[in-house]
């Protein structure tokens, strides 16, 4: 009998067709907009849109915190499952352009007359990865970045700047915690006559490598390196990268530094450090 035939007890062939999918919910994909509020499953994190791109969202929850994800599957919206892909092309021209630091891009702005006031940090290495990401809002500002080559003379540095109200300095130290060198070079750096006019903030991380998140390296955490080794040398030594020079070093840091876009790359110990800084150095003195 024809399986057409409407009075075919048996119906057609029960296999005919993707018989697997049968009854699967499918997914939607949908387009990322600014200000689209989505939840992120894996980590339960519900935030409006504040920047995407062809591979990254970033999501601002109700506190003003900003996390970044891969675009993909793993999303709700309203409550239903879906996959995120791209802007569309229309929606990516008219958002409002954001810098690696995710704040808003000032446009045809030409950049200010340096101000007195200055940023120091421990090396340059330091200095490129504020410079990517914090760089259009740094020349926005006027603020210039400077690397002292390690903290240990920061008082000759601060006796030499003569930091006032005018010309506040802002410092980034490099394992900032309680108990260690760092700590006490700092604590006897900053005379009383400067504090008021001196901002010294600190990241917990052995070196500024360590700020960028390990997975954006393809691992989970970065490698845990014996006292007795060379920090940095240790840690090429375990990626199986050269380390004998110091152009190598070099070398592995700005392979390390080309994996970083925006300030989602970042973990916030160093973000919250890097804006308090900015903050710091540039608030009126009026």
């Amino acid at each position: 009998m024809d399986s057409s035939d409407p009075f075919d007890r048996y119906g057609g062939d029960v296999l005919a067709g993707d018989w697997r999918a049968a009854g699967r919910k499918v997914i939607p994909q949908v387009p990322v907009e600014r200000d689209m509020v989505i939840e992120e499953l894996a980590t339960g994190w519900v935030g409006a849109v504040v920047r995407a791109d062809s591979r990254m969202i970033e999501l601002e929850d109700r506190r003003g915190k900003v996390r970044a994800f891969p675009l993909g599957p793993g999303f709700m919206i309203d409550g239903a499952p879906v996959t995120l892909t791209a802007p569309a092309p229309s929606a990516a021209k008219t958002a409002p352009k954001r810098t690696a630091s995710g704040s808003f891009a000032v446009e045809n702005h030409r950049a200010r007359t340096a101000r007195a006031s200055r940023i120091y940090v421990e090396g340059r290495h330091d200095a490129e990865l504020v410079e990517k990401v914090w760089g259009h809002d740094l020349r926005v500002e006027g603020v210039v970045v400077e690397y002292l080559g390690g903290i240990d003379d920061l008082a000759t540095h601060l006796e030499e700047a003569q930091p006032t109200r005018d010309r506040r300095i802002g410092v980034l130290v490099d394992h900032l915690v309680q108990g260690s060198k760092e700590s006490r070079i700092v604590a006897s750096a900053v005379k009383p006559a400067f504090r008021e006019h001196v901002l010294v903030v600190g990241h917990p991380f052995i070196d500024v490598w360590q700020a960028v998140k390990p997975q954006r390296l393809g691992i989970e955490a970065w490698p845990t390196i014996p006292r007795n080794i060379e920090w940095k040398k240790g840690i090429c030594r375990s990626f199986g990268w050269p380390y004998e020079t110091q152009a190598d070093i070099a070398a592995a840091w700005q392979h390390i530094l080309s994996k970083v876009n925006s300030f989602g790359d970042l973990e916030p110990e160093l973000l919250g450090r890097v804006e308090h800084l900015i903050d710091f150095v540039t608030e009126p003195t009026s």
